[in-house]
């Protein structure tokens, strides 16, 4: 299924996206999932979560704004959608900056199956468990064939591991996919990757092949990114524009922009 069919197929379906997510981006989350035309919640409570997850397509956790609590109400919201087979997408948000961040991964790995790891460069790279730093939520530097370190990192967790880039790297070890879609500008903002989790959500919710999906789902954000950064003012503008942009993209828009390899 090409790129532009899976989008309209989230816009006609419209499935139930269920996030437990980070505080802080909570808001650009549930707005860019709403302009791709899927449906977002956003339930933090253990007493709900395993019933939320449980009507849900799809179930996004972050762990940008992690506690203890939070990561109890994720496992148990995770083991509800493993019970009815809807893809986990779990964005591992400043791994590798602290070791309580670590380990919290690593709990949540364990407790339950996540279809889709995706994270950047130097937080994937914690999660594969290569000594390195992520800067707060900023990729720091990693020494390493991203496209191997993906494919290794998904066969071992039997995933689609998504790195996102300058480049996005996505891959369920049998496959490579390469997105060079986007702009500067994503990077000028607070929330463009926490939003990236959400489409990948909205798109994984709607198609089994979650690599494809999730490669899909970053073209579209891309290239939306790259129309608003060509009409924006500033940072401010770019984001007001980035959902327009995303709400209005089109076939046209998609099929000469696309850029997947």
């Amino acid at each position: 299924m090409s790129t532009w069919e899976l989008l309209e197929k989230v816009r006609k379906e419209k499935p139930l996206v269920h996030h437990i997510t980070n505080w802080v981006t909570i808001y650009d989350c549930a707005n860019i999932v709403k302009s791709f035309g899927a449906s977002p919640v956003m339930a933090h409570a253990k007493e709900e979560v395993a019933d939320m997850a449980s009507i849900a397509s799809s179930l996004v956790l972050n762990i940008g704004t992690l506690t203890s609590e939070l990561i109890e109400s994720m496992k148990l919201a995770a083991c509800a959608a493993n019970k009815k087979g809807i893809p986990v997408i779990l964005d591992v948000c400043g791994a590798g900056a602290t070791p309580f961040r670590d380990s919290k991964v690593r709990e949540i790995l364990k407790s339950a199956k996540v279809n889709i790891i995706k994270g950047n460069a130097s937080e994937i790279a914690r999660v594969a468990g290569m000594g390195v730093k992520t800067k707060g939520v900023d990729s720091g530097s990693v020494d390493a064939d991203l496209s191997v370190m993906a494919s290794e990192l998904a066969a071992e967790k039997s995933c689609t591991v998504v790195i996102t880039g300058k480049e996005d790297i996505i891959s369920d070890s049998s496959r490579v996919y390469r997105v060079s879609n986007g702009a500067d500008m994503m990077g000028a903002i607070v929330g463009t990757g926490c939003m990236a989790a959400s489409v990948i959500g909205a798109f994984a919710a709607v198609e089994k092949d979650l690599a494809r999906a999730s490669a899909s789902a970053l073209v579209c954000f891309g290239i939306a990114a790259e129309i608003a950064s060509g009409i924006s003012m500033g940072t401010g503008s770019f984001k007001n524009d980035l959902f327009d942009c995303v709400y209005n993209l089109n076939r046209e828009q998609v099929e000469t922009r696309e850029k997947l390899a």
